[in-house]
């Protein structure tokens, strides 16, 4: 993996980079498109926070974290989760450690909040990223979020 690694803002400058960005076609299924993401950073405003992943010029991916959210509000107004919401690494940049990057970013800037608990929801499935967040540490919590797998990391 490359030392040039970095996460960057989506800015006027890269934004159409941003959404030309593309998974695997057997992945599509699995994440919404970086085009849905920025909409859903737009309308959640301080509670997501979106980047682009590069290596060195190269465009490799695109992540989005969401900060301090009402997981149900119904059942435990009190429960608020951060976490990994998006994972997008660029069908060409899969298996060079990028999404490695990606969650260990995350993962820090969660420290840095002082946040103790690292979240993310998956689709299950073959084609799913469960083996992937496994060899990271994450840990299944049992329950389901619109049917994804949600799992812990602690921080």
């Amino acid at each position: 993996m490359s030392t040039s690694l970095r996460l960057e803002k989506i800015t006027p400058a890269n934004v159409d980079a941003a959404l030309a960005l593309r998974v695997h076609p057997h992945q599509e299924q699995n994440v919404a498109p970086v085009v849905r993401s920025l909409a859903e950073a737009y309308a959640f405003g301080d509670h997501a926070w979106p980047r682009l992943i590069f290596d060195g010029d190269e465009l490799v991916g695109f992540l989005m974290a969401f900060l301090d959210i009402p997981w149900n509000e119904e059942k435990d107004p009190a429960d608020r989760r951060s976490g990994l919401w998006r994972l997008n690494i660029s069908a060409d940049a899969q298996g060079k450690g990028y999404g490695r990057f990606a969650v260990e970013a995350v993962r820090e800037e969660l420290r840095r909040r002082g946040e103790r608990r690292f979240h993310v929801t998956w689709e299950p499935g073959e084609d799913g990223p469960g083996a992937f967040y496994d060899k990271l540490g994450f840990r299944p919590t049992g329950e389901l979020s619109g049917g994804q797998t949600v799992a812990v990391l602690d921080v």
